[in-house]
């Protein structure tokens, strides 16, 4: 069963004041398993379509699968409807590595843009994949550019990253996927993570280096996924999700508002800028259940007229965690302008 899904630019996400915070309006847990008794679970990436209602999650099982379900605009009240399942799958033309990790998930008409993160190895590189959305085949493989690459004292470190991927859409310029590592590469400074911008040529992908993030110091955090806000709006920015684990079983999370880096044409765009956070919200002090929350994307909008982020958490396939899912609205005070 195939979906139609096409990617948009999210409505304006943002509270107001900022301060004022999120709200969690609702919340459930997936099953472990499916109606064949497969596991279900390893939850990284997600993109909703609020116009049908559907729900896709990109799944870090060994070969990857995309899940899709119906039913969010009830969340908490009934349980989610499972629509179809999508293994990935390589190709003559694109073989898939025997084992991938895909963390980030875009959907453009009729392709899955998947970030499938690396161990420094050859077997296991990370990339950008091209997928088909009918049929899981793998198009195109993207390798990195040569500084996220694994050299002697250089590139990603093994499991970390990238593990978010966004689209910025904006009319009359060509779309560009947002890619981050989840931590620092190794030549690089402590709570910086890079930022790439892949330009979707008619040729294919083509990579730049955009600027880096500041995200918090201290052992463990890590970036776990993107979205653009307000990509149209005279204000765009980019929301991050920012986890932290902490032995033997405490979790932080938060939400980061940065400013939409320079990119395209710009000669004077600065790859090497550090862009520092607008604002961030501490999710567990939200209501958020703790958790490894990997996916973000927009949800439906609510009976008050408010936006609402949907988050998804990955339970690794782990006894001692779940597939959570929860929605989330911006909390709006007076005298900030109504919902758009």
């Amino acid at each position: 069963m195939v979906v139609p899904l096409i990617a948009a630019s999210p409505p304006p996400l943002l509270p107001c004041p900022a301060e004022a915070g999120w709200e969690l309006v609702a919340g459930a847990r997936l099953p472990r398993r499916g109606a064949e008794g497969e596991p279900l679970g390893g939850y990284s990436a997600a993109s909703y379509r609020s116009q049908s209602d559907v729900l896709l999650l990109l799944s870090d099982a060994p070969r990857g699968r995309v899940d899709a379900w119906s039913g969010v605009r009830q969340l908490g009240r009934v349980p989610l409807r499972p629509l179809f399942r999508l293994e990935l799958q390589g190709s003559p033309q694109a073989p898939l590595p025997a084992e991938i990790d895909a963390e980030g998930l875009v959907v453009i008409g009729e392709r899955l843009w998947v970030a499938s993160e690396g161990r420094r190895s050859a077997a296991r590189p990370a990339q950008l994949l091209a997928v088909d959305r009918s049929s899981g085949l793998l198009q195109r493989a993207y390798p990195l550019p040569a500084d996220w690459q694994p050299a002697p004292g250089r590139g990603l470190e093994a499991n970390q990253g990238p593990e978010s991927l966004a689209l910025l859409r904006r009319p009359g310029r060509t779309d560009v996927l947002l890619m981050a590592a989840e931590s620092p590469l190794k030549q690089d400074p402590p709570a910086q993570v890079r930022l790439l911008g892949w330009s979707l040529e008619p040729t294919g992908a083509k990579a730049r280096p955009l600027a880096r993030l500041a995200i918090p110091a201290g052992k463990g955090w890590g970036l776990t996924d993107l979205l653009v806000v307000d990509a149209a709006g005279p204000s765009p920015g980019l929301l991050a999700l920012l986890r932290r684990f902490q032995a033997p079983a405490r979790w932080q999370v938060l939400l980061a508002h940065y400013p939409l880096p320079g990119e395209g044409a710009d000669p004077k765009a600065e790859p090497e800028a550090v862009l520092e956070p607008i604002h961030q919200w501490d999710l567990i002090a939200a209501g958020l259940p703790p958790d490894n929350w990997e996916a973000l994307t927009p949800g439906p909008t609510q009976a008050d007229g408010r936006p609402s982020l949907l988050l998804a958490s990955d339970d690794n396939f782990s006894a001692l965690q779940d597939n959570h899912l929860a929605l989330l609205a911006p909390r709006r005070r007076e005298p900030c302008p109504p919902n758009r």
